[in-house]
């Protein structure tokens, strides 16, 4: 099987890349900054880099007002969607820790967006489950705990309105997707994979974005 025009990603392509996306504001660059110093054993569950003017793109894109966000650490994604809503747009950040989440609440409000930013700190299903049920949700990212991702899946989809977006992180999970004996992290995106592809209510594409992104549509 062929692989297309694939470019092998070096570090000097990387930055080249950087350098031809739109740049992080100094809020988005401190707080990634900041986890990375504050957090170094786990500054990996950080969305990359050129995923939060990609995020912000998609908002503008998809003229999204509402967006859930699952699984928020320590905000840079919350913030780059954020600031790509209007001034009277919501987003819903699910997350269980108060610690990483505190980061977050202090660069969002640095940024002048804290009060499009609801937090919830709770189990993420609760707070999916506790939302309205009819479809209202114009664009969620998902990028929490990888055993769970299903669950998530199904409490999301039906509250999408028909053309809303579902971004997922992780897909390709440092290529152990392909691992015949996954430990449970891996074997979560693994069935999670095949969960979307076969769910007739989407349509997704799986993009070698970072650590593999999927873009999922409402039908």
């Amino acid at each position: 099987m062929s692989k297309g025009n694939t470019t092998k990603m070096t570090d000097e392509l990387y930055a080249y890349m950087l350098a031809h996306n739109p740049p992080l504001d100094a809020h988005q660059r401190g707080l990634m900054e900041t986890t990375d110093a504050k957090f170094p054993d786990v500054a990996g569950m950080q969305s990359a880099e050129e995923q939060g003017p990609l995020l912000a793109f998609l908002v503008r894109l998809t003229g999204a007002r509402h967006i859930v966000e699952v699984g928020t650490f320590t905000g840079f994604s919350a913030l780059s969607m954020a600031q790509a809503l209007p001034a009277d747009g919501t987003l819903i950040a699910c997350d269980i820790s108060e610690e990483w989440t505190a980061y977050g609440r202090a660069a969002w409000e640095a940024a002048g967006v804290a009060d499009r930013i609801d937090l919830r700190i709770a189990p993420a299903l609760e707070t999916l489950r506790a939302m309205p049920a009819e479809p209202h949700i114009d664009m969620a990212y998902l990028d929490a705990d990888k055993e769970s991702q299903i669950a998530y899946w199904e409490e999301l989809v039906p509250r999408m309105r028909q053309g809303g977006l579902i971004v997922t992180d992780n897909t390709l999970f440092h290529g152990s997707v392909l691992d015949p004996d996954p430990r449970p992290s891996a074997a979560g995106v693994q069935a999670f994979n095949d969960h979307v592809v076969a769910d007739g209510r989407m349509e997704s594409v799986l993009l070698g974005i970072s650590d593999g992104l999927t873009l999922s549509r409402k039908r």
